[in-house]
């Protein structure tokens, strides 16, 4: 569910770019090698609390049992197709729930908005206009408290670049689901190939001590 990590893809406006460098070559040291850096939170990755908490949990510090977790799929790329800046509502996930039952406790809810094909163009991804703003719609504020305080979800995933739409630059929802050891995974893809429920996540992390976040390799098994 993971995008490859290139030195064109679409980057969070400030963050720095991967960088490649050549560092070792086979006709020269008999091995291919390069080192790389990149953003902790470039590409598809995971964002832990201390990126907006600051004695917030990091990422060397999650265990193999937080990552792999049964995962469901909602569905709104229609609305997302009418308005760049959606925001899932609370309508929303009752009209899920009345087709699939109440999301379960310690599930990661992941938002299909359609967004990733559109992956391969910056400026289409982020959408930011001439004042700066940033538009791709996200999880709406109200939606989001109700599926941590009354579902008791594991963490929330998206197919755009941030939990919440572009427009919200105070990144509410993420310091909502991040205030406890939750997780959120951005810039997801294929999520379009998953059931709305019966997939299980298996997020594989580089353990960056001190991490705020990190480029994430995600699998779903369904």
């Amino acid at each position: 569910m993971s995008h490859p990590v290139s030195t064109g893809m679409p980057l969070w406006p400030g963050d720095p770019p991967p960088l490649f460098e050549r560092w070792a070559t086979i006709e020269q040291d008999g091995y291919f090698l390069r080192r790389f850096s990149m953003s902790e939170h470039g590409g598809t990755h995971f964002s832990a609390p201390a990126s907006v908490h600051p004695d917030g949990k990091t990422v060397d510090e999650y265990q193999a049992a937080d990552l792999v977790l049964p995962a469901v799929v909602v569905d709104v790329r229609e609305q997302c197709r009418a308005d760049r800046d959606y925001a899932l509502t609370t309508d929303d996930l009752a009209a899920w729930e009345s087709r699939n039952g109440n999301i379960p406790a310690d599930t990661v809810v992941l938002l299909l908005t359609g967004w990733s094909e559109r992956w391969h163009d910056s400026a289409a991804y982020l959408g930011e206009d001439p004042s700066g703003a940033l538009h791709f719609p996200g999880f709406g504020y109200e939606a989001a408290s109700l599926l941590v305080n009354e579902r008791g979800v594991a963490g929330l995933g998206i197919d755009t670049a941030g939990v919440e739409p572009g427009t919200d630059s105070d990144l509410s929802v993420r310091r909502l689901v991040l205030a406890e050891p939750r997780i959120v995974l951005e810039n997801l893809t294929n999520l379009e190939l998953l059931p709305a429920t019966g997939a299980v996540l298996v997020v594989g992390l580089l353990g960056l001590v001190g991490g705020s976040g990190s480029p994430a390799a995600v699998t779903a098994f369904v």
